[in-house]
């Protein structure tokens, strides 16, 4: 039987007068979004889920960049490091209309180090040859403050790689320190109705540092692209049970972009069949905790190990999926992963960015409600991703404005 800590009896824990306890207090002052439904609508019959769909669909109605979309202005879109694998791998995908559909002229703003540029105009050569119709112009830069200026869309690729011998914390300071001077710059330069993809890892960390130095962007539009997890979970049962990928439904990763990711498939369903009854009852606890979990944990190190270098061309399909999903809207109700700013749901401390299964619909997301309470090991899981959360957030605590 799991030890679980329910988030009341957590925060409780924490109350002593250790230094740690300073360090938690200030996620208080942490950047969270407001309860979207009314805070007194009840939980039953579906009708707090109709509150929140209603509000949702509210709030894109003057959604300046849905209005764009809808009238086929050019969206500028910026992204960092697209000389790099991931970014590389992205951009002729990007301008060939895979992002915003066929017909979405893009002004492309493409960032580099100043040591990049050189690397960055063979890319904008390439992207010349390729005589993309949609490509209105094609911004090259090593400024933040031309890079930013305006765009629409954000897709934050570019981060430092872990070094040989480098400690974890070593790496999300430094990238944090990366992470605050593009929040500042969005802040400064970008749309206010901005949305923002972070990628680089580690992204959810990442994405809050953003999030909480660009205060005039709406904190709901950062995000940190949790998918690639996701469709790595799908992928696994979909090669399992030999049923094609958009056949598989209802699959969540929780938490963070890491190996305590907690990928969930408690309510999964191939081709309308509860994937519980597939594997059967008696096995399902040892599978989802020794099988399944693991081998989606595991994978992006399997991949490192087999080709020496980590995952480029999933991660860049991975992060256009989620930006197409998120702007344009998802195929039916289909459950998808996505990095968000915790408002406090399902116990999670509000400021933190957590991978919750959404719903995305023109524009923005809802974040699911499963139709029964966790269970003691899904709550072991959510607490193994909180407390991982809470440390990274401690150690870039003073990059937080507060």
């Amino acid at each position: 039987m799991f030890r679980t800590i329910t988030g009341l009896a957590r925060r409780q824990a924490t109350k002593t007068s250790t230094p740690a306890r300073q360090l938690r207090h200030f996620a208080a002052a942490l950047r969270a979004p407001s309860d979207s439904s009314q805070p007194f609508t009840p939980d039953f019959f579906g009708m707090k889920d109709q509150a929140k769909r209603k509000a949702t669909l509210s709030k894109v109605a003057t959604d300046p960049l849905m209005a764009k979309l809808a009238k086929k202005e050019p969206i500028r879109v910026a992204i960092t490091g697209p000389a790099g694998a991931i970014g590389y791998a992205m951009l002729f995908r990007l301008l060939n209309g895979e992002l915003l559909g066929p017909d979405q002229p893009i002004i492309l703003h493409a960032i580099e180090l100043p040591q990049a540029m050189e690397a960055l105009k063979g890319v904008q050569m390439e992207v010349e040859d390729c005589a993309f119709p949609l490509l209105k112009e094609f911004i090259a830069t090593d400024s933040l403050e031309k890079g930013f200026d305006g765009v629409d869309i954000a897709l934050l690729v570019g981060s430092k790689p872990r070094g040989p011998g480098m400690e974890r914390s070593a790496l999300i300071m430094d990238n944090g320190v990366i992470f605050q001077k593009i929040g500042q710059a969005l802040d400064q330069f970008a749309s206010k109705d901005c949305r923002v993809t972070v990628v680089g890892n580690p992204c959810n960390t990442n994405c809050m540092i953003a999030a909480n130095n660009a205060p005039s962007l709406k904190i709901e539009n950062f995000t940190a692209m949790t998918r690639l997890d996701h469709d790595r979970l799908v992928s696994v049962i979909s090669q399992q049970t030999m049923i094609p990928a958009n056949e598989i439904n209802k699959v969540a990763v929780w938490g963070n972009h890491s190996a305590t990711m907690f990928p969930d498939i408690a309510h999964s369903t191939v081709h309308g069949t509860p994937y519980r009854e597939l594997i059967g009852t008696w096995r399902w606890s040892r599978y989802i905790q020794h099988e399944m979990t693991p081998k989606v944990q595991q994978r992006g190190a399997e991949i490192i190990k087999a080709r020496g270098a980590s995952s480029a061309a999933s991660a860049a399909n991975a992060a256009m999926a989620h930006t197409r999903d998120w702007c344009l809207g998802t195929n039916g109700l289909d459950w998808l992963s996505m990095g968000i700013v915790s408002g406090g749901e399902y116990n999670v401390p509000p400021g933190l960015v957590f991978s919750y299964p959404v719903h995305c619909v023109n524009g923005a997301y809802e974040i699911i409600t499963p139709p029964c309470p966790m269970g003691a090991y899904e709550q072991y899981m959510m607490e193994q991703n909180i407390e991982e959360l809470e440390k990274e957030r401690d150690i870039v605590a003073s990059l937080l404005p507060n």
